[in-house]
This record gives structure tokens, C-alpha cells and sequence, in this order.
């Protein structure tokens, strides 16, 4: 590889050409600018378009009241695993978590203010129970910032490792 790009840069610029001294930085950048840019996390975790479609279809249209995600690790991809239905309840969404896997949600959350309006806020958990392997809490810690930006419009998040940090006192007490 250092030989064919040396010898390609003699080509391209002669050792007796002007040129070949201000360009003698490719022979040590080349391989780094053939190198493929990962456009995702430090994790290489990519997300799939699915899981951006659904969350806008939750967001704009309440076609859902939650949505699960799963990292898939044989392909590196965030996918969807779940959709709740919008008439679900908030123990239907809990009862979707895995007890012993890691996983990200969103759940649309309505409530009535103190001053009696109706809201809607979008919560994003991340899941990650004490039972669930540690290689797979490391991939769900360093993926999550990368896909939570992917998710426009998330208002409040959540990090549980036991049912009782998401109870629904505390989404209350957050909303």
C-alpha cells in the first residue's frame, strides 16, 4: 500500500516537479482519506430509517403510543421491535421491556396540567436491567446520544435498570 501510493504520487507529481515537496502529505494522509467515514457513533451503530418513520408517525399522526427498539448486534442497526397501539396503557408499555435485555423507548405520554390543559410529551427511556449482559449495557450506553439525536423532538428521557425508576409517579413528576 505505502509503495503503490508513493509510486502513484511520482507519477502524479515527478521527485524534480515543484510540486512533489507540498504534496509529499499524501504519502502519510492517503490511507486515511481512502479509509470509509462512519457517519454514526463511536459504536459504528447504525439506525435504521424504519425506526425514524415510526417515531415521526408517533410524533405527528399518534398512530402509536409507544415504540421499542432493539439493537440488532449482527448487523449493527437500531431497529424497531414493538409498536404499541394508541388506545395502550402505560403498564402495557412496561410490560414490553424485557426483564433481562437492554432496549430504547419512546412513550407518548398525555396528562393534565394544574391548570387543566391537556398535554402529550415524548419520553425516551433507556432500559437497561441489572439481569441484562454487560456488553450489552456497554453498546446500549455508547449508541444511545447518537440515536436519541436521530428521534427529533424527544422532551424528556429517562435511564431505568429496575421497573421502579419509571414508575408512573416518577413520569408524573417529570411531565
Amino acid at each position: 500500500p505505502f509503495f503503490f501510493q508513493h509510486h502513484l504520487l511520482l507519477h502524479i507529481f515527478p521527485s524534480h516537479s515543484p510540486f512533489y515537496f507540498p504534496f509529499s502529505f499524501l504519502l502519510f494522509s492517503w490511507p486515511f482519506l481512502t479509509q470509509p467515514i462512519m457517519a454514526n457513533s463511536a459504536s459504528g451503530m447504525a439506525v435504521d430509517d424504519e425506526c425514524k418513520l415510526k417515531f415521526l408517525e408517533l410524533k405527528a399522526k399518534r398512530n402509536f403510543r409507544f415504540i421499542v427498539f432493539k439493537i440488532d448486534e449482527k448487523v449493527q442497526r437500531v431497529m424497531v421491535e414493538k409498536l404499541g397501539k394508541p388506545g395502550d396503557s402505560y403498564d402495557d408499555f412496561t410490560a414490553s421491556l424485557p426483564a433481562n435485555e437492554c432496549r430504547y423507548a419512546v412513550f407518548d405520554f398525555d396528562f393534565v396540567t394544574d391548570e387543566n390543559c391537556q398535554k402529550s410529551k415524548i419520553f425516551f427511556f433507556a432500559w437497561a436491567p441489572d439481569a441484562s449482559k454487560v456488553r450489552s449495557k456497554m453498546l446500549y450506553a455508547s449508541s444511545k446520544d447518537r440515536f436519541k439525536r436521530e428521534l427529533d423532538g424527544i422532551q424528556v428521557e429517562l435511564q431505568a435498570t429496575d421497573p421502579s425508576e419509571m414508575s408512573m409517579d416518577i413520569v408524573k413528576a417529570r411531565a
